[in-house]
């Protein structure tokens, strides 16, 4: 089996593909999947750079999964299968094959193909626990979605879109075709314009995706009551008291895997509602080239591994 793994090497940005690794085996309540495809999302290359959520290495990288199930408990041989594996623990997904809770998993939708499959979960999962378990986003509010066109924001622009909301996202100006076509309502360059000074008051909710001190930013532009959802910086232990100065609630989160969420996404695929956008599609021995290109901060939409 071949798999992609960081060793102790001196760098914190080498990826080693290993091609002897020994095939996993599912235990009770897992599955074996051939992997077809594995997602790649910042966390990813945040943790290889040394963020300690996987202790020290030599660990292997990768939470997206979409392939075809093996053997195990939960589904047939043969089922195509996807879903966000074992968050925040290891999961191994860039890998040929790797091992799964049944419970996490979904059958894949017959009308996306793997790769988009690999590319849905963590995001999708992460806006729709934000947007809906944390947010509660009702029809007619204003949201406000930083970083629209990344892999988080531009699916939490359609799931703010699906429950009604009048959606603003920043953007820099080459990407607001983009997000457009999404659903979004208003567009702010970023790089031109105070979000802030312009947004003053007048917003519901806020989805900080981006971090570097963007949750604490858009304070001032909520309303009494409205809602702050960071997806990056839940640690920020400052963030709860500003929030109550404010008037405001607050929520930090992190993602937990949800097949129920995964459904609810895979309804809004079934109704037309949501698509995928997909930036990159690249082999497992280019995931050093997938990380150079998630740490841009560029790209619009998903990054994508293949065996």
């Amino acid at each position: 089996m071949r798999k992609v793994t960081q060793y102790t090497t001196g760098s914190p940005d080498v990826l080693e593909l290993v091609t002897d690794a020994p095939r996993p085996l599912p235990a009770p309540g897992e599955v074996l999947i051939e992997v077809k495809a594995a997602g790649v999302n910042p966390v990813d290359a945040k943790v290889r750079a040394g963020s300690g959520l996987l202790g020290e290495p030599p660990f292997t990288l990768g939470w997206d999964v979409s392939g075809v199930v093996v053997e195990g408990d939960g589904f047939e041989p043969g089922d195509e299968v996807f879903g966000l594996v074992r968050f925040p623990r290891e999961a191994a997904c860039y890998a040929e094959y790797v091992t799964a809770p049944f419970e996490e998993l979904l059958l894949k939708p017959p009308t996306i193909t793997h790769d988009e499959a690999a590319a849905i979960p963590l995001v999708a999962e992460t806006a729709w626990q934000a947007l809906v378990h944390a947010a509660n986003v009702q029809p007619g509010e204003r949201v406000l979605i930083h970083a629209g066109a990344g892999g988080v924001g531009h699916v939490a622009i359609q799931i703010a879109k699906a429950r009604g909301a009048h959606v603003i996202t920043t953007a820099s100006e080459i990407k607001h075709d983009f997000v457009k076509a999404l659903g979004a309502d208003e567009v702010i360059d970023y790089r031109e314009n105070d979000f802030a000074a312009e947004l003053a008051g007048s917003l519901d909710v806020v989805l900080d995706t981006v971090g570097a001190g963007t949750a604490a930013e858009s304070l001032p532009t909520l309303k009494p009551g409205g809602r702050l959802v960071t997806i990056v910086e839940y640690r920020d232990e400052s963030l709860p008291g500003l929030a109550e100065e404010h008037g405001v609630e607050y929520h930090g989160m992190l993602v937990k895997p949800s097949a129920d969420d995964l459904f609810e996404i895979v309804k809004l695929i079934a109704d037309h509602k949501f698509k995928i956008e997909l930036a990159a599609v690249l082999s497992m021995e280019q995931a050093d080239k997938a990380h150079e290109l998630i740490e841009t901060h560029r790209t619009t939409g998903k990054i994508v591994l293949i065996p």
